[in-house]
């Protein structure tokens, strides 16, 4: 329970802190409340620090009887409001009354009243300001959401992957002889060029990241990912990537550009370095424009500087092998030459990155409600083009790179067992059988969530009728789960699929008036659900979850996807 000194909630939400009065008529004057000294701590339901107490507390009034108080019975009311939270959810406000009779007679001693030793006296202009408007929750919009860390470490992987490409191994030997020619007197000098060779890098690419945040703010990061034009000009670039490495035609920046930075680069010294760096990351971006355009979205789904920190992760893992053979060049020749693997890396990623391709496509589709790329057909593209790269690799699919009569090599045989065996996995996603974590990334199927088994059932879900559920849960007498989530949001996908199949869910679903109210369409119902969510819970974030009774009074909410079932059901059973 909130102590009365905790910050009264301000304009966007907060704690509600306890308040006590009493009223004892014309006989009483001047009721002091003393309350015990409150646990100061970081709350998780409102992001700041509040002031609680758990288990059993007491407060105190000491009253002075009125000099003019007539005897007889006098009745004291004390009137109290309060709230209970636990560390992931809150109870609503609730107000109680307690009344006391006492009897005023002339004559009779009173000791003089003890306050417990440790007590305060309360007085208003004691209780803290408005508390600050909470963070808005993380987005969960068509990426998977998943810990700030670990999001970090993927994009650091991300950028060292890019140094196998196509357009950024061959350069390695190109930049180094680039530092060679700087003429480095000293270890010490050769780490100083390194490393503002790298830090070119990391600059172009934290400022595509921020550049991305500054245009589209908070709220438009978090809706980026599920803005149909943004996801049709991704898919556009993707499509035009992947044709481009599998050798329909060649991507480059305009040659004046380039020129100009290269000569700029060859002025030497660190302003050189620095401009090679520069020049370095635009000559590469063909190849690694789909890594940087998969992390840009992914990003959008959590804090408004995640875009910006996941290109620092990413450009840190680019430039990091060019820092360390800048310093050890004799490690140059140990790696492998440019040669037929490198055009096999090509043709793969080619036919990968038009996967991902229809992955925003399918985002399109279903914002859009066009229902032209259903669950089957996008899963039958999927496992032809993840089963071309597999035969390409074997020799069965003649492309550059690969000879008929070339001898197969163990690493080729199994990268090409790996792109087959995932391409025949999603075959038994076309009729209805679940697929686990891949969820999250295909169109969900017609008939929605799967039963026990894996097939399909009838889902009882409402959808977009927030009113007709408060309506149908007076009638059965159950609460309502709202669950704001979005056509393309990837984690709403894998909770409707793998969450909300699970047994024990199902069973407290029973008690439940659910509702689906989408938030990332382009229709009017999106934008009011959207508001909805925004004014009541302070977030435009999806998945998110909210228990409320047939009243419409919130019980409890839930942000995000979770992937332990023993706390969503928790939070499902709030109020049962």
């Amino acid at each position: 329970m909130y102590s009365p000194t905790t910050p009264k909630p301000g304009p966007t939400g907060g704690p509600i802190p306890t308040t006590i009065e009493l009223d004892a008529g014309p006989a009483m004057t001047r009721p002091v409340l003393y309350y015990p000294p409150p646990a100061r701590k970081f709350d998780p339901n409102f992001n700041l620090d509040t002031e609680t107490y758990e288990k059993v507390v007491k407060f105190y009034f000491k009253a002075a009887l009125d000099a003019g108080a007539a005897a007889g019975p006098v009745e004291v009311t004390a009137r109290m409001r309060y709230q209970l939270c636990t560390d992931t959810e809150c109870l609503p406000p609730k107000r109680v009354t307690a009344i006391a009779k006492l009897e005023v007679a002339p004559g009779i001693g009173v000791e003089a009243p003890a306050i417990p030793e440790g007590y305060a006296e309360f007085r208003p202009e004691t209780a803290a300001a408005p508390a600050a408007a909470p963070a808005p929750a993380a987005q969960q919009g068509t990426g998977v959401t998943q810990p700030f860390g670990s999001f970090l470490l993927v994009a650091f992987g991300f950028g060292l992957a890019a140094v196998f490409t196509p357009c950024v191994f061959p350069m390695i030997p190109i930049t180094l002889s680039f530092f060679l020619n700087q003429g480095a007197a000293t270890r010490r000098q050769a780490a100083s060029q390194a490393l503002v060779f790298c830090l070119g890098i990391i600059v172009l690419f934290t400022a595509l990241g921020f550049g991305v945040t500054a245009a589209l703010g908070p709220f438009g990061v978090t809706q980026m990912a599920s803005n149909p034009w943004v996801n049709g000009f991704i898919c556009l670039v993707f499509f035009a990537f992947g044709l481009s490495l599998l050798g329909a035609f060649e991507i480059t920046l305009p040659s004046g550009l380039l020129t100009r930075m290269n000569a700029a680069s060859n002025r030497g010294g660190y302003l050189g370095v620095l401009l090679m760096g520069l020049t370095f990351s635009l000559t590469s971006f063909a190849c690694v424009g789909p890594f940087v355009g998969t992390l840009l979205v992914a990003s959008v789904q959590g804090d408004i500087l995640q875009p910006v920190l996941g290109m620092a992760a990413f450009s840190t893992g680019l430039a990091l092998p060019f820092f360390f053979l800048a310093l050890f060049p004799g490690y140059l020749e140990r790696l492998p030459r440019s040669g037929s693997w490198m055009a096999r890396v090509k043709i793969v990623m080619g036919f990968l990155i038009l996967a991902a391709m229809l992955k925003f496509l399918s985002n399109v589709d279903a914002v859009m409600q066009w229902e032209l790329l259903s669950r089957e057909r996008f899963l039958a593209m999927w496992t032809v083009l993840f089963a071309l790269p597999g035969l390409y690799l074997l020799g069965l699919l003649p492309m550059e790179g690969v000879k008929r009569d070339q001898n197969l090599g163990v690493g080729r045989l199994l990268v090409a067992a790996a792109l087959l065996s995932l391409s025949i996995s999603f075959i038994p996603g076309m009729f209805g059988v679940r697929l686990g974590a891949i969820e999250a990334f295909i169109p969900s199927p017609a008939e929605t969530p799967f039963g026990p088994a894996g097939t399909p059932v009838r889902a009882a879900w409402l959808k977009n009728d927030f009113d007709g559920a408060l309506a149908k849960a007076k009638a059965e007498n159950k609460r309502v789960l709202v669950a704001f989530t979005g056509y393309a949001c990837t984690n709403c996908h894998w909770m409707k699929a793998n969450m909300f199949t699970r047994p024990e869910i199902g069973e407290a679903m029973q008690s439940l008036v659910a509702v689906e109210l989408y938030t990332d369409g382009t229709d009017a119902l999106s934008e009011a659900n959207q508001k909805r969510q925004e004014s009541e819970f302070k977030t435009v974030a999806i998945p998110f979850y909210a228990v409320l009774d047939s009243n419409g009074t919130t019980l409890a909410s839930f942000a995000g996807l979770t992937r332990d079932p023993a706390q969503f059901l928790a939070f499902l059973k709030t109020g049962a």
